[in-house]
This record gives structure tokens, C-alpha cells and sequence, in this order.
């Protein structure tokens, strides 16, 4: 019994900064994965890419239709595609140019649109305006027309949030604790003001409150306009639904929006400017970089414009990954950047036989376990590839999954739930309160290699289908 109360009844220990008298939460569930490559406090600024593209993929649930057709010339602002279900929802040119391609998969879907970036191409011209002088509606309205709407996500489901709806607060995540992420303190400097704008924007779009997650030492801490909640503690105290969960969780009927911060200056940007500056700060790391570091790129960049040269094999057998390690996509230098998007990983593919690899010391291999000798070194840096080591077993509740996931959710019972499709029991057992990334180190950590983000995401599918 008293392993199990470790496990199951280990609650977050909350106690208040006499700096800032905001409330901080400790949370003590959770794995920090180092890994070699995290990206140098440098800032390069990128050409201005030949070519850009906008993927229906990126957004779940989304039944994209087209405005553009190939060979249209569209400027920075103009629609290419719009929501079937939600006309109003439009996805706008990162910049101007001439549409090269629609490029489409099975049964005619979209892909991609491919713009030939053209920097003459110009901009369209949306109001300029302090938000705090503008309706509810007016916001909106801007958001709505400019296509920076997408950018706000609904929680239950992790999808686009609906026009229609009124959340009952915006939460938003300003430290990330994933593998190398990108450092927000960093990537913020000399554009607080832009951010306050952004704020200042969504605060007229709930009647409740914008929350601000931040960790120590914050820059973030004298924004205005906001409620303030300091998180201390491993991965994945940074993700935004583990904040909600640990300050107000969803019950059946709430809705929260979320939001990440670069986005946020995106539309702090439209307010200050009228116009749409998709510009965006990309953290490229990995063991594979040669230097790791930030550059300044463009939402919807090629992703061969980050990497060309600045690997240090060339030719190696490499996986890179839009995002980071444990919720990213696998693409190749070929495919652009994804739209949430804001770091590049690039790690050995590690599809190379290894002898006896059960069966070693371990001293360079890392272990949620802690399994090998390596735990012994708890601030050492690890090499890893992309290797299963192994392949898929029985799946059993085993108590492993509920170490890392700080949530009052038992997440084996939930994914079960799901695999028999018990609509009943996914309520019950949290299934809107979570996305895929709540659930990512269970998937890094499992001993049975199950594939816990698609399920979950397969579960979310279904509730949206039978109860919307």
C-alpha cells in the first residue's frame, strides 16, 4: 500500500512568492530528459525564404477548402483556405507571392499550399488599433480576418477554437520543459510590449481571466492584465493542460483556450501595425547541430532553409523532427516547417543494430527507470537516437505512466478506455483535460512500446464525433 499512495496520491504543494505574491505551484510527477544540443542564447536572421507553404494537416479535425487556386498571386493576409464546418476560420499567407502548387494525397486531399515567396508582393491592410479601445466583436472580427484565429486552441480536444463559443478563461504556457526547448525569456527580448499588446487583445475575448504560467526567474512575471501562476518541477510542467489541470480543471461543459506565446505576438503585431507579421523565432537543436542556436525565420519555411550547412554530417543517417523529440513530427529537408512549430530537433535515427544493448552498463544511455549505471550522474547530457529497443508487448497497468503524468488522472485505465471505446469511461477517467503532449513521456517511457499519443488522440476523435 505504500507504493501505491507514492504513486496515485502525491498532489502538487502550493505556497505563495512574497515577491509577487503569486501562487506557486510545486508539482512533483513528471521525467527531465537532457539531451545534448539544446540551442546557445545566439539569434541568426535567416534570408527571406523562396518558398512557403501552409499544411490543412497541422490542424486536427480541419476539412480544409480552397480559395487559391496554382498560379494565383496573393499577398501577405489573403486567405488560401478556409474551415468547411467554420467559414469564418480563414488561413492566410505567411507572405505574398505566387501560389506554385496545391499539392494533394489520397482521395484529393489537401497537403500543402506552396507559395513562391515574393517580398514585392506586399501586405493586406487590417486595422490599426489599441485593443483595449475595441469591442469584443472587433477583435474578432480582426482575428477572424487576418487568419491569426487558428492560433487559439479549445481545450477539451486540442482543437481550433470555435467563434461561437465563450471560454471561460485563456491559458497561456510561458516556459516550455520539453527536450532543448527554446527558451521563451530569450526569444522575448525587445518585444514585451508586442506581447502586453497580444494580451491586452485576448483579455476582451473571455469573461473570465488570461492565466499566465510562468517558472522562476521570469520575464513574463510584471506582465498586465493577466493572473500569474509560478510552476516549479519536472517535464511536463510547462505544458499548458498540466497548468489547467493544476489550477482549474475542466469539468464536462468548460472550455478553455489556449495559446502559445510567439503566437501571441502575432497578434499583438496586427494590433500595432495592421498588418500580419507571421515572423517567428525557431530554436534548431539536437546532438546532430553543429551549433545549436536560434534563427529568425517565417511560419511555413522550408525546412531545408534551417539545416543546410549547419549539421555535422551531411550524409548521416539523421531523423529530424519538427518540434521537439517526444510530440514532434518526423519530415524530411524537403517539407516546411509545421505550424505551432517553434524548434527543429535533429537526432540520430539509430536504426542500427546494437549487440547485447540490453545487457550493458549503460554508462552513456539514459533510463526513466533508472535502470542503467548512468543514473548516477543525474546532470549528464545524453546522445540519444530515435531507436525503440524492441517492439510491442502486452500492456499492463503497471503504475509506471502515473509517475509522469502530474494530473488526477490514471492514464492506462483512460487509454484502455479508449481502445474499447467506453465514451462513459473516457469521461470519467479525464479524457478532456489531456492532448497528446500531456501523454508524451508515457509513450517515451513505456516498456511496452504502445503508441499512447495516437490512441489519444483516436479517443478525442471519437468524443468529438459522438458529443461535439
Amino acid at each position: 500500500m505504500k507504493s501505491e499512495f507514492i504513486i496515485y496520491f502525491c498532489p502538487p504543494i502550493k505556497y505563495y512568492s512574497w515577491f509577487n505574491m503569486s501562487e506557486i505551484i510545486k508539482l512533483r510527477k513528471g521525467l527531465n530528459i537532457k539531451l545534448k544540443g539544446s540551442a546557445e542564447k545566439m539569434l541568426e536572421v535567416l534570408p527571406f525564404p523562396a518558398t512557403v507553404a501552409l499544411k490543412p494537416t497541422d490542424f486536427p479535425g480541419l476539412t480544409p477548402k480552397l480559395k487559391v487556386k496554382a498560379d494565383a498571386v496573393v499577398k501577405a493576409g489573403d486567405a488560401l483556405f478556409y474551415d468547411k464546418y467554420h467559414p469564418e476560420i480563414l488561413f492566410t499567407a505567411p507572405l505574398g507571392g505566387k501560389v506554385i502548387s496545391v499539392n494533394r494525397g489520397e482521395r484529393r486531399k489537401v497537403l500543402e499550399v506552396v507559395i513562391g515567396a515574393d517580398e514585392s508582393a506586399g501586405f493586406i491592410e487590417f486595422t490599426k488599433a489599441d485593443p483595449t479601445t475595441l469591442s469584443e466583436d472587433e477583435i474578432k472580427e480582426q482575428l477572424l480576418k487576418s487568419g491569426l484565429w487558428p492560433f487559439l486552441k479549445r481545450r477539451p480536444y486540442g482543437v481550433i477554437a470555435s467563434p461561437n463559443e465563450k471560454p471561460n478563461s485563456i491559458c497561456i504556457s510561458t516556459f516550455d520543459t520539453a527536450p532543448m526547448a527554446p527558451d521563451y525569456n530569450f526569444v522575448i527580448e525587445g518585444q514585451m510590449d508586442t506581447f502586453q499588446t497580444g494580451i491586452n487583445a485576448l483579455a476582451k475575448l473571455t469573461d473570465g481571466k488570461v492565466n499566465l504560467g510562468i517558472n522562476n526567474d521570469s520575464k513574463f512575471s510584471h506582465v498586465k492584465n493577466v493572473e500569474i501562476t509560478q510552476f516549479d518541477g519536472p517535464h511536463p510542467a510547462g505544458n499548458v493542460g498540466i497548468q489547467i489541470a493544476n489550477t482549474s480543471p475542466l469539468n464536462k461543459g468548460d472550455i478553455v483556450w489556449t495559446i502559445n506565446v510567439q503566437d501571441v505576438l502575432f497578434i499583438g503585431r496586427l494590433f500595432e501595425t495592421g498588418k500580419v507579421d507571421f515572423s517567428r523565432i525557431v530554436a534548431l537543436t539536437g546532438s546532430e547541430v553543429e551549433t545549436p542556436k536560434y534563427y529568425k525565420t517565417v511560419l511555413g519555411a522550408p525546412v531545408a532553409s534551417l539545416i543546410d550547412g549547419k549539421l555535422k554530417q551531411a550524409d548521416y543517417n539523421q531523423r529530424i523532427i519538427s518540434g521537439n523529440v517526444l510530440t514532434g513530427t518526423k519530415v524530411k529537408e524537403q517539407c516546411y516547417l509545421s505550424y505551432y512549430d517553434s524548434q527543429v530537433s535533429v537526432i540520430p535515427e539509430g536504426d542500427d543494430y546494437e549487440l547485447m544493448g540490453w545487457a550493458t552498463l549503460g554508462i552513456n544511455k539514459f533510463s526513466a527507470t533508472k535502470t542503467f549505471i548512468s543514473s548516477l550522474f543525474p546532470k549528464k547530457e545524453y546522445e540519444l537516437n530515435a531507436n525503440l529497443h524492441g517492439g510491442d508487448r502486452a500492456f499492463v497497468v503497471s503504475g509506471q505512466y502515473e509517475k509522469l503524468v502530474p494530473m488526477d488522472i490514471l492514464p492506462v485505465h483512460l487509454l484502455k478506455a479508449i481502445l474499447v471505446n467506453d465514451i462513459d469511461k473516457m469521461e470519467q477517467l479525464g479524457i478532456y483535460e489531456v492532448v497528446e503532449e500531456d501523454f508524451a513521456l508515457c509513450e517515451y517511457a513505456c516498456t511496452s512500446k504502445i503508441e499512447v499519443q495516437k490512441i489519444l488522440r483516436q479517443g478525442i476523435n471519437t468524443m468529438i464525433k459522438e458529443l461535439g
